[in-house]
């Protein structure tokens, strides 16, 4: 459990080295790391790729980052839904998300919504994810 960190110094809530420390063990731990440190792709990545829902707490900057968002998706597929316009017509980071959890392909692009390789690794997660999957 990481919440004794809210009552650790905000110098060392700005330490790059004690922050990555904390985050590898527990990516919650994010959520008490500086501004400047949730902006850090060091410091994001080693905290998503630990706890995918801690995407909430990172820099919108890096939200469009396709490193972190495909570590935050291999860990958590429902995080797709806050995946920019761009990164959810990326094939890769759709496979990872939908094969985590199918029914994430609803946030897929349109044409990744008829790809048949994203609807068979979404299908083979969640069945009915089918419904999600483009007419076309």
């Amino acid at each position: 459990d990481g919440s004794m960190l809210q009552f650790v110094s905000l110098g060392l809530r700005a330490d790059k080295d004690v922050m990555l420390a904390a985050v590898r063990k527990c990516g919650s731990r994010l959520q008490f790391a500086s501004k400047d440190l949730r902006a850090d792709k060091d410091v994001v990545l080693a905290a998503v790729s630990n706890d995918g829902s801690m995407l909430q707490f990172v820099s919108l900057g890096l939200r469009a980052d396709k490193d972190v968002m495909l570590a935050a998706v291999r860990k958590c597929g429902s995080r797709l839904q806050f995946a920019s316009k761009e990164l959810r017509a990326d094939k890769d980071v759709v496979l990872a998300a939908v094969s985590n959890d199918g029914s994430m392909l609803q946030f897929a692009s349109d044409e990744l919504r008829a790809d048949k390789d994203v609807v068979l690794a979404a299908v083979s997660s969640k069945g009915c994810a089918l419904e999600f999957a483009s007419d076309e």
